[in-house]
């Protein structure tokens, strides 16, 4: 009786040991959580840099980056591939994403503003200094964001049109499925000139600005951010949302060339 009531005894502990095991253990595995990112390709080193200190603050947040053109991240997002966090290089991107009812109004603002350039490999002697010269001879390929999916290509493409070159030049302009591909086509030399952001341009030291192309010839280069409505981790999320519009975070988009907007 007595040995039947040891092991009753010790079988009771052991249940009380393995749920309270287990229990700890789905704790542990319920408090990682990974999130989903999505962001316009300009973003890529500033969001890298915000990753690293992100992380370091939230351990138990694991953030996981998406980059591309914005209408393809868009068009993701619409078609239900996993996301918590948007941030775009157009307005209209998340506009359209709000009037689809999948970021709410009011858990979007617009975070960054950016500026567009005209870069040419670093040892061109090219004498771009206007948006006519493009025309020049010595100008074969002009790379540019695809129009349709690429908020660059599509500041480009207005700037071009309001000084009536863009009908002109198009046997001579190749097109990119991002602004870091087209970055990549004059880094190469597989373009004479490329159509980027300003923030791209200070990225790499295989090319140089040649022209600022005029901001009142295309819309404001704004960079909204949300939170996607069908975010698993809305909480976890929201907290990052807020933390990019942190003087933490601002301090390292200003770092790599972007305009906080008052």
């Amino acid at each position: 009786m007595l040995k039947n009531l040891m092991f009753r005894s010790m079988l009771f502990l052991l249940i009380i040991v393995c749920t309270v095991a287990t229990g700890c253990s789905k704790q542990v595995e319920q408090s990682n959580v990974e999130l989903t990112i999505s962001a316009a390709a300009s973003l890529t080193d500033a969001m890298k840099e915000i990753q690293t200190n992100y992380e370091k603050k939230h351990t138990h947040i694991k953030l996981q980056y998406n980059f591309g053109a914005s209408g393809a991240l868009q068009q993701q997002i619409e078609q239900g591939a996993p996301a918590d966090v948007f941030l775009s290089a157009a307005s209209k991107n998340m506009k359209e994403l709000v009037d689809k009812s999948l970021i709410d109004a009011s858990q979007q603002s617009n975070l960054l503003l950016n500026g567009l350039v005209v870069v040419v490999p670093a040892d061109s002697k090219l004498n771009v200094q206007k948006l006519d010269d493009l025309s020049a001879a010595g100008v074969t390929h002009i790379a540019v964001g695809e129009p349709q999916t690429v908020p660059a290509g599509s500041y480009a493409k207005e700037a071009l049109t309001n000084v009536k070159l863009w009908d002109p030049l198009q046997a001579k302009i190749v097109q990119g499925k991002d602004v870091r591909q087209v970055l990549t086509y004059v880094e190469s030399g597989n373009a004479e000139a490329g159509f980027v952001y300003k923030t791209d341009a200070l990225t790499s030291t295989k090319v140089k600005v040649a022209l600022t192309v005029d901001p009142k010839s295309y819309k404001p280069i704004e960079y909204p951010a949300g939170i996607v409505k069908a975010s698993k981790h809305s909480k976890e999320a929201t907290e990052f949302y807020t933390y990019l519009k942190s003087k933490e975070a601002q301090d390292v988009f200003v770092k790599f060339g972007f305009t906080i907007p008052q």
